[in-house]
């Protein structure tokens, strides 16, 4: 059992990572690694990679999982909540206060603003598609699963269809993605004991499937937003962009937010530090119907990251087992590859129909992707050029 520390400790050292980590899930696990590993010395090198697997094997955010679970290695289930409340707090008070003030935002700098940062979202979901092919669809089998993942979807885009593409996805890796398993797991050094992950998954497996019965026999508002958050939270394999798509059936389909504000505050999240899931706030807070403002940006940030927690401590004492398993492992596969073909089909719709409408519009995008593929900048910076090329598009319109 690993030494009792401060839950204080552990919130100072994420509260810093919150505010500074720009870049992404990929870019966090790094910052992790050298705050943790190199400088702090919490836990060693193979720990760490072997937490890392484990987080990007599971659904949820990943870099948020990676984080909780070193603050419970640290300090128990306090240093989980101070690690998760350090690292996702900023970015969410910062979306927050966006979804506040881009109502303010008026005369011919708002529609500009709005509309450039579609366009910067363009840009970053592209590149993130790429990236994501790359790793997750290296042959021919995982190709096809993504091509024909973002064909259904685009053909029949509902939460459903997603779902379906999904569990399509993990059948075809059983059938068609298995290779020989490599690699040793090293022991993590955890406080979860076997009744409580028992008991999470439990909690994971009611949530998922008993929220939306009882929102189909009238549950309270407040509950049904929380489901439509958990429920995109629970379903997120491969990276934080993979919401997108989610969200977006969730909450742009039924009409509770305009596909210009949903975009908007999605361009808007990649000009933040800390995990993209706390796009959940922005959603929460601008929702259309009640409960929204504050009460609402706290329903999304606990639906959304909440099944990603319960899977997680429901799989830390088996991870060493369960990662030795081909099956899980070709299953997980054939998944990210149909995650690939979602993220693909979510920059077709909403992003490229709803943001892409001049040549103009097509340019601003491109440069957009040309700074982060060929100049190598941060998402920050695509998102300062899509913003100001989005005003001064307006003006010259006006």
């Amino acid at each position: 059992m690993p030494e009792n520390h401060s839950p204080l400790e552990v919130l100072r050292a994420f509260l810093k990572l919150g505010l500074i980590s720009f870049g992404g899930p990929i870019a966090h696990i790094g910052f992790f690694r050298e705050e943790f590993v190199e400088r702090r010395g919490w836990l060693d090198d193979a720990a760490y990679t072997d937490l890392v697997a484990l987080c990007q094997f599971l659904p949820g955010p990943a870099s948020s999982q990676v984080g909780f679970s070193i603050g419970l290695m640290r300090a128990g289930y306090l240093g989980a909540l101070a690690a998760w409340t350090g690292f996702t707090l900023p970015s969410a008070f910062l979306l927050i206060l966006f979804a506040y003030g881009a109502h303010a935002l008026t005369g011919p700098l708002g529609p500009g603003l709005l509309h450039g940062l579609m366009l910067a979202a363009v840009a970053i979901v592209a590149q993130a598609v790429i990236g994501m092919a790359r790793t997750l669809c290296p042959d021919p089998p995982r190709a096809c699963i993504a091509v024909l993942t973002a064909l259904l979807v685009v053909y029949q885009s509902s939460a459903g269809t997603q779902i379906v593409a999904i569990l399509i996805g993990a059948c075809a890796g059983l059938l068609l993605c298995r290779c020989k398993v490599t690699g040793t797991a090293s022991l993590l050094a955890t406080r979860v004991s076997r009744p409580v992950a028992l008991a999470s998954l439990c909690l994971f497996t009611v949530l998922l499937i008993g929220l939306p019965l009882y929102g189909s026999l009238g549950a309270p508002r407040g509950l049904v937003l929380f489901n439509a958050f958990y429920r995109s939270g629970a379903l997120v394999f491969g990276g934080g962009h993979v919401v997108l798509p989610l969200l977006k059936d969730a909450f742009v389909a039924p009409g509770w937010v305009s596909d210009r504000a949903f975009l908007a505050g999605y361009g808007a999240a990649q000009a933040i530090p800390g995990p993209l899931f706390t796009f959940a706030a922005y959603l929460g807070a601008v929702v259309g119907p009640l409960p929204h403002g504050l009460v609402g940006a706290m329903i999304g940030l606990v639906g959304i990251f909440l099944p990603g927690v319960l899977i997680l401590v429901g799989t830390l004492p088996f991870w060493v087992s369960l990662r030795a398993s081909a099956g899980a492992q070709a299953a997980m596969r054939g998944i990210n590859a149909s995650v690939v073909g979602l993220l693909g089909a979510a920059l077709y719709n909403p992003l490229w129909t709803e943001s892409v409408h001049s040549a103009w519009d097509i340019g601003v995008a491109v440069i957009g992707f040309a700074l982060l593929t060929v100049g190598r900048t941060r998402p920050i910076v695509v998102v300062l050029w899509g913003a100001l090329a989005g005003i001064a598009l307006n003006l010259s319109h006006a």
